[in-house]
Order: C-alpha cells, then structure tokens, then sequence
C-alpha cells in the first residue's frame, strides 16, 4: 500500500496543516484496529478548502466500532453518525470538526486496500503522476462544484457512474488490478 500520508509532512501548507492535526488527534492510533487510512483529496494534493479529512476502516464488529468513535469523538463540533447500506455493504459514517478540519470517518467490512476511497486514491494519484497538468484542471473542476471521482471522469471522458467508472479505467490502464 502506498503511504501518501507520511509525504504530507513535507507536502503543501494544507497538507502539513492536516497532518499536525490528525497527529494531534492521534486518531491514527487511537483506531489502529481498523487499520486506518487516510484518503481522499488531501493526501493528493487537489482538495480545496471545503475538502475533508476521509479516514477509512475495516471494520467486523459495528457496534464496538461505533462506541468507540462514540468515546473518543462525540464531544467534537458537528459530530454526527449513522449505520447504512452502500452498494449492498453495511458501513458506519462519522463525521465531525476538529481543530478546523472536517473529519469523516468510514467504517466497512472489507480491508482498506480494496476499499473504492483507496483504489480511487491511487488511480487519481496515479494519473496526477502521469498528467502533472492534471492537477490544476481537477482543482478547476472542483471548485465549479464537481466532486473529484465525477471530475477525473470528465477529463478522461469516462461515462456512467463516476465511482465505478475510475475503478473500470484504473483496471484498464492497469494502475490497479480487477
């Protein structure tokens, strides 16, 4: 697995200011159970200044995992959780503020390397690699209101749903593996 997380303590100012934070909450320890991994749009480098802190999980046991974000995260501004089913998983989403940055935390019963929030981060990752001229476009689509999967679609011309859409093109570029 690729550790985009380490690179931010040296990466862009909001980066280095994410990483304090999260090292400061010490919930990288405090859920290490889960195994968790920060995705999303910061780790990256094209998140912009609504974008979250995405902390995925695997998670078995829902109820010891919802108490214990229960415990450690209900006292945070904006805390709020919820059980649901996505595409036919049971997952356990939380979110809430913290020092500035808004945390969302996903729990599901599947390791975090096979999660959609990972393999979308390294097929993004990866074509930010390959297009350095890339990053700026997203960033424009961004802030038009596109969400990141639905905007790296549109640059590539993938059509149909967007989330599984990127996990199609990253197979076929052969960023990832089906």
């Amino acid at each position: 697995m690729i550790d985009l997380f380490a690179r931010m303590k040296k990466g862009t100012d909001r980066q280095q200011k994410a990483y304090a934070v999260i090292m400061e909450l010490d919930i990288l320890n405090a859920m290490n159970t889960y195994n968790p991994v920060l995705c999303g749009t910061v780790p990256i480098g094209v998140d912009i200044g609504s974008s979250d802190l995405d902390i995925i999980m695997e998670v078995q046991e829902f109820e010891s995992f919802e108490e214990l974000i229960l415990t450690l995260y209900s006292k945070n501004n904006g805390f709020t959780i919820k059980r649901k089913t996505i595409n036919g998983k049971e997952v356990v989403k939380a979110n809430f503020i913290f020092s500035g940055f808004e945390f969302e935390l996903f729990g599901q019963a599947q390791p975090v390397h096979k999660q959609h929030a990972y393999l979308h981060m390294l097929i993004e990752h990866e074509l930010l690699q390959r297009y350095p001229a890339l990053k700026q476009k997203v960033i424009h689509l961004k802030n038009q209101g596109y969400k990141t999967e639905p905007a790296f679609c549109k640059l590539f011309d993938i059509t149909g749903d967007p989330y599984e859409g990127l996990i199609r093109f990253g197979v076929g570029e052969g960023i990832i593996t089906g």
